[in-house]
């Protein structure tokens, strides 16, 4: 993935920061990058979104706040050192797809790079079968802990594991329930209710925070 460039318009739909930087101007001014850690802020019409990557791939993703300032602070707690930049085409084609998601068309993020940091061993492998999961596809806890051939007790290690995901939306740990139909929880803003949305997006009726089809998940029958 391309990192180095310049480019002195913000593209379509990605918010410039006027945080002050030591020259006196703006983050968004920046031409010249150093280093190997980069973010960019942008709209959809579900709110303020980030992302960030590196030479390797999208290494963080905040799912659309109510303000770009939120959006950027969830952002750079993750990583505190990234520049903000315009992003290069790699990151802007996710960036257009991103918005296509929320404004409702079915995108596949499947195939976008990913840089997840180091994890635990277990981790890796919850987050490889998460991005297996489909379109409106929808996977308890303790179907991909089976899925991975674990015992029930690792349903809560799967939990944490989506709690923790980095790159949510890439990794759609959206897709992953609780028992019993429950939508379970979500660290994202707005919460389950914010997972119920996005399941909507993708035809999963939720009620009441219960998903209420009644379809085979992930193809085990439960």
């Amino acid at each position: 993935m391309a990192t180095r460039m310049r480019s002195d318009a913000v593209a379509p739909g990605v918010v410039a920061s006027a945080e002050p930087v030591a020259n006196g101007g703006s983050r968004a001014d920046l031409c010249i990058m150093t280093g190997d850690r980069f973010y960019s802020v942008f709209e959809t019409v579900a709110g303020f979104a980030a992302i960030g990557w590196n030479t390797r791939g999208i290494s963080s993703f905040r799912l659309p706040a109510g303000t770009a300032h939120e959006a950027e602070r969830a952002l750079l707690r993750r990583l505190p050192d990234a520049q903000l930049v315009s992003p290069p085409p790699q990151v802007q084609a996710v960036i257009d797809d991103a918005l296509r998601y929320f404004s409702g068309a079915r995108v596949d993020f499947a195939q976008v790079p990913v840089d997840l940091g180091p994890q635990q061993p277990f981790f890796d492998r919850v987050y490889a079968a998460v991005r297996a999961l489909g379109w409106g596809e929808t996977a308890t806890y303790g179907a991909i802990a089976k899925l991975l051939d674990a015992g029930p007790e690792f349903a809560r290690d799967v939990g944490q594991a989506m709690a923790a995901n980095p790159v949510p939306l890439i990794v759609p740990c959206h897709r992953v329930t609780a028992a019993n139909g429950k939508i379970g929880g979500f660290s994202a803003p707005g919460g389950s209710l914010s997972k119920a949305r996005m399941l909507e997006i993708e035809g999963v009726e939720v009620r009441d925070g219960i998903v209420t089809r009644n379809l085979p998940q992930l193809g085990l029958g439960f």
